[in-house]
């Protein structure tokens, strides 16, 4: 529980930055001026949204830019708080720690770490294809960019969504540098610093970093006062700028991460159908969950350590820390060569490399319901050739893209007193005297049997296209984009649920055989480190292996119109596909593992952006249509043991529709930054399997981690204290809706509406030098989850952080 003191401390910060936002009377300039200035207007924002720099109101297409400063002023370093300022993208936790990306309600409601998204992501142009990539700190970033809707045609890589593009600072013609302290609760002290200018003539050079450490964590055990929630994540960067001639550059980068932090622990809140009035739950997991609801982000619960770690026969146990132990390298090669006639041919060269070894308890009880150690490794090599020119009425880009990647997802999992396997133990002491007892098993041996497996899954994937974009002024006012890709992805998958030490033998041998026996007859036993996942087609157990050979064409049509200087009108027709995908299932039938094919979204949109009163606001308002074919959807498969069991299925059709938009507005010192969505997402005529293992219509079901209706509001303030100093305050509100994260839609389900407060006020030297600032992050300490999910058991939360803050010193050299 929060000290008094601390609560105090956050309240006087939310207190300071209201009465800061208070003292102005209207809505005034960002950089201090004489009370008799006229306002300054706002700065032109440059994207690069179309693969080259220009003003984003000349893009005919609905994008959010944040700045960094913005950023760090509301202490912004993960890829979730971006919908702290783009409300329409949002960020979920799956069960083994993978985050799920969602814009504009289009999303994938995987756990497998192999899983790529529908919102691409990409870092200078680099796509950074798993979202696991994007759980190191954010630090050092000129921009971020939110591109909604398909953008197949520039970028490629299953962006059906949309995409965020990460733009970092590069390196300087001068020496600059930087270096921040902060300190907070829990025990947090973080750092970050560049360095960065001239390492000769012709190149220049860039290097930055950040660290984040909280030494204590937020999360504590119900039933034994221990913590979880230790932050320990390590950035850095380095870039080079060379201009060998006048006619080419190249610009490269290394970026390194580390991850040593806890992993999350879940809190339970109820039974799975199968299992909520079971004889088999562990002795007191009812109890336990009927008297520890969950109130506040702070209470959880998971396995004690000792018991995690003591063998149980066969069953070898899983000892060390509940904590992530991941590293990622990313490597970039961009060169550009001037051809002459305003024409350029560019080269851009990628390889990323991810490992992950995390052990996590999501049982959201203190029983081994379901505790998991994940191992994963991914390698992708990637390169772009394109030729890109102008011309007095058009600019143009062709080119073409392959990409290879190498990847082994697996974990270990242990549910010793998971219901389930209770279940499959009973019956298989009934069974020990039966004619499928061919091994000999005790009833010891069964009694212990069951209590760790291993999913296992390595795919090798390839992807390739060509692609061409072009912009033609059709008058001086109007303006016709076109853009078309083509894309082959192809996928090899070799997996299975295996056995692990010969603790899965005595039941699968035993009980699997006997269960499978009045339907396909007698099936050879497994030997230790086999698969047990059954294939019916065959009747046997093994390995599932799938292939993938795919294509599509992906395309955009945009009009765009401007009717006066500052403001452009827009409708687009465009088509955006995500290739198909195969998922790591704890399978007992081979149908678990079996892939889904391609997905396919045609987005109509219509919009406008204005700036208005001399460029002192800026408006932005879209509305958007989305046709989608064969949504990739996990959800269940009826089990003929365990009843319901996961499995991706394509929703042959569903919609979506909406409206957002954003305005930024200035006058006098005051920033005010507004943003919104309002959405609608429905499955068309799809029936299903829910979490009984019955059939169930969906039709007319909202996306998951959809809400109808999101905000975000941000006000920024800057007055000059003469004596050449600063004070600068900021405050932001972000508000959703409800939403669901099953497609049940079941009450347990439910992501109730929440806002959260984020602010900061701090003083600063006018020439920059220096600034200290306090800063907080959801300071109501509202307590909300950001998913639901099961563990065949135990329904469970995963809540968001509390209430966070500090202060911190930068100083500029």
């Amino acid at each position: 529980m929060q000290s008094k003191f601390s609560n105090r401390i956050a309240l006087a910060m939310g207190a300071s930055a209201a009465t800061l936002l208070a003292a102005v009377p209207a809505l005034a300039q960002t950089k201090a001026s004489a009370p008799q200035a006229a306002p300054a207007a706002l700065e032109e924002l440059i994207v690069t949204a179309q693969r080259r720099e220009e003003s984003i109101n000349s893009v005919g297409m609905s994008i959010q830019a944040v700045r960094g400063d913005t950023l760090q002023q509301l202490h912004v370093t993960d890829t979730r708080d971006l919908s702290t300022l783009a409300p329409s993208f949002t960020v979920s936790q799956s069960y083994q720690g993978v985050p799920t990306y969602t814009l504009r309600g289009i999303g994938f409601n995987t756990i497998n770490l192999s899983a790529t998204s529908t919102v691409g992501t990409y870092v200078d142009e680099v796509a950074y294809a798993y979202p696991f990539m994007n759980t190191g700190p954010m630090f050092d970033l000129e921009r971020v960019e939110v591109l909604k809707g398909p953008q197949g045609t520039l970028y490629g890589r299953n962006t059906t969504a949309g995409l965020i593009d990460f733009v970092t600072k590069k390196p300087t013609k001068d020496f600059q540098a930087s270096a921040t302290a902060e300190l907070g609760n829990y025990q947090t002290h973080n750092f970050e610093g560049y360095v960065s200018g001239p390492l000769g003539d012709r190149v220049q050079g860039r290097l930055s970093f950040r660290t984040e450490d909280s030494d204590k964590g937020w999360q504590v055990s119900n039933t034994r006062g221990e913590r979880q929630g230790e932050l320990h994540r390590y950035g850095v960067r380095g870039a080079l700028a060379a201009q060998p001639t006048d006619k080419l550059s190249i610009d490269a980068s290394v970026n390194y991460w580390n991850n040593t932090s806890d992993t999350l622990a879940a809190q339970g809140v109820g039974f799975t159908p199968a299992t909520a009035a079971s004889p088999f739950n562990a002795p007191g997991l009812v109890n336990y969950i009927a008297t520890h609801v969950p109130t506040n982000a702070h209470q959880a619960d998971w396995e004690s350590p000792t018991a995690r770690a003591a063998d149980q026969g066969a069953g070898l146990g899983l000892s060390g820390p509940l904590q992530e132990n991941d590293d990622f390298w990313g490597g970039k090669l961009r060169a550009a060569y001037d051809l002459g006639d305003h024409t350029r041919i560019v080269s851009l060269t990628s390889y990323n490399k991810l490992k992950r070894d995390a052990l996590f308890d999501w049982s959201g009880a203190p029983y081994e319901v379901l505790v998991q150690h994940a191992v994963g490794k991914i390698e992708s090599v990637a390169e772009e050739l394109h030729v890109e020119g102008e011309t007095d009425k058009a600019n143009w880009l062709v080119g073409a893209y392959v990409a290879r990647d190498r990847i082994l997802d697996m974990n270990r999992t242990m549910l010793g007193q998971n219901a389930n396997v209770g279940l499959i133990r009973y019956y298989g002491s009934t069974l020990l005297a039966s004619p499928f007892n061919t091994g000999g098993y005790t009833a010891a041996q069964m009694a212990q049997a069951f209590r760790t497996y291993e999913d296992i899954g390595r795919l090798r994937t390839t992807t390739w296209s060509i692609f061409a974009n072009a912009d033609y002024k059709l008058t001086d006012a109007v303006k016709l984009t076109t853009g078309i890709r083509y894309t082959q992805d192809k996928q090899d998958f070799n997996g299975c649920s295996r056995d692990f030490n010969g603790d899965m033998l005595p039941n699968v041998n035993v009980v699997n055989r006997a269960l499978f026996f009045g339907a396909y007859g007698l099936v050879s036993p497994i030997t230790q480190g086999s698969c047990v996942t059954f294939d019916p087609a065959t009747k046997t157990f093994g390995p599932v292996v799938s292939k993938l050979d795919e294509n599509n064409v992906a395309w955009r049509v945009a009009l765009n119109w401007t009717p006066v200087d500052g403001t452009l009108v827009y409708g687009s027709i465009s088509r955006g596909a995500k290739a198909g995908a195969t998922p790591i299932n704890a399978a007992n039938i081979s149908t678990q593992d079996a892939p889904v094919h391609q997905e396919l979204l045609t987005a109509y949109e219509v919009g406008v952006k204005s700036a208005l009163f001399e460029r002192r606001a800026q408006a932005n308002l879209s509305a958007f249509y989305y046709d989608y074919k064969d949504k990739q959807l996990s959800t269940y498969f009826a089990d003929p043991i365990y009843t319901a069991l996961s499995r991706l299925s394509n929703v042959p059709k569903s919609k979506a529709y909406g409206v957002d938009g954003d305005i930024t507005a200035r006058v006098s010192e005051l920033t005010l930054i507004a943003s919104g969505t309002v959405l609608h997402t429905e499955v068309v005529g799809y029936t299903g399997i829910n979490a009984a293992g019955q059939p169930q219509s969906y039709d007319g079901n909202p996306f998951l981690y959809s809400p109808k209706y999101q905000y975000a509001l941000t006000a920024i303030w800057s007055h000059d204290l003469g004596n050449g100093l600063g004070l600068q305050a900021a405050i932001n509100d972000r508000w959703q809706s409800k939403s669901y994260a099953d497609p049940n839609g079941g009450p347990l389900y439910v992501l109730p509406s929440y806002s959260l407060v984020n602010a900061s006020v701090g003083i600063h030297a006018q020439n920059d030098r220096w600034e200290l600032q306090l800063w907080g992050r959801n300071l109501g300490d509202k307590y909300y989850w950001t998913a639901v999910s099961s563990n065949a058991n135990v329904v469970v939360r995963f809540p968001g952080q509390p209430r966070t803050y500090g202060a911190s010193l930068t100083v500029k050299f």
